[in-house]
């Protein structure tokens, strides 16, 4: 089953979450050369990711990708970053974050009679250390629109490396969910509850996360990306009611003209 959400907000903010990681490479290798150097980039996208909710299939998009990279402010899809500047290797940000998170009842059918869960505005702060053996990575958000009242925590390693025109980059990370957003989001309300969906109040929970991104220049300002992802969930997800797998896989591809 394909899903093509309904919603054009909705469809936008997930595909430029999604894509966000191998954008952001892309832009950081682009200005690498010089810290200062202002860049932007245009492209389009398509991807297709599996659903955690029950009976909710597959969610297939091809949207457009906007980036800007500046000597102070970066921007890639729905995340802000605010640089604050560097201590040796390790660089940090501001962050401010769209998540298209929430549904609505008649997403799927595990969800009907479901209140609405509604997407969140996010803030917090990023940092990178960059080291020959693996790029790290490391977010904390706080959910500033106060829906979920949650926050997230993510570890992400890295590893790039590069052949001629050719550019693997595998990574492995982890994701860390308070409480109060794996309930709100996962969790079943006393008077949502049914005979065959039982109430459930989550905790917090940590998925863990792999794949490979791959980028083919085939000009110094174009280039190919694909990112094959996998997610395992945690226990406070694939305990809900509303959840049906313990993992979901993903695929996005794309191409980037960088000015």
């Amino acid at each position: 089953m394909h899903r093509i959400p309904a919603r054009p907000l909705f469809a936008l903010t997930t595909l430029a979450a999604l894509l966000a990681s191998p954008a952001a490479h892309a832009q950081q290798a682009a200005s690498a050369a010089d810290p200062q150097a202002t860049t932007w980039a245009l492209g389009v996208a398509a991807g297709v990711e599996r659903s955690p909710y029950r009976g909710y299939g597959n969610k297939t998009r091809a949207l457009p990708l906007l980036m800007y990279n500046g000597s102070r402010f970066r921007f890639v899809g729905t995340t802000a970053d605010l640089k604050l500047g560097a201590l040796g290797p390790v660089s940090f940000d501001l962050r401010a974050k769209y998540a298209d998170d929430g549904y609505k009842a008649g997403d799927a059918p595990i969800l009907n009679g479901m209140e609405e869960r509604k997407d969140g505005f996010w803030a917090g702060a990023h940092a990178m250390w960059r080291n020959p053996y693996a790029d790290l990575s490391l977010e904390w958000l706080t959910d500033a629109s106060g829906h979920s009242s949650g926050q997230t925590l993510k570890l992400l390693a890295e590893h790039r490396f590069k052949t001629g025109r050719l550019t693997f980059v595998p990574y492995l990370g982890a994701n860390w969910m308070s409480s109060n957003y794996v309930d709100y989001y996962f969790g079943v309300r006393q008077n949502e509850a049914t005979a065959q969906r039982a109430a459930y109040r989550g905790g917090s929970t940590t998925n863990l996360v792999g794949g490979l991104r791959t980028d083919f220049s085939f000009t110094q300002s174009q280039s190919l990306f694909l990112d094959l992802r996998l997610t395992h969930f945690g226990s406070g997800i694939t305990d809900s009611p509303l959840v049906d797998r313990s993992s979901a896989a993903a695929v996005r591809a794309g191409y980037l003209y960088r000015f």
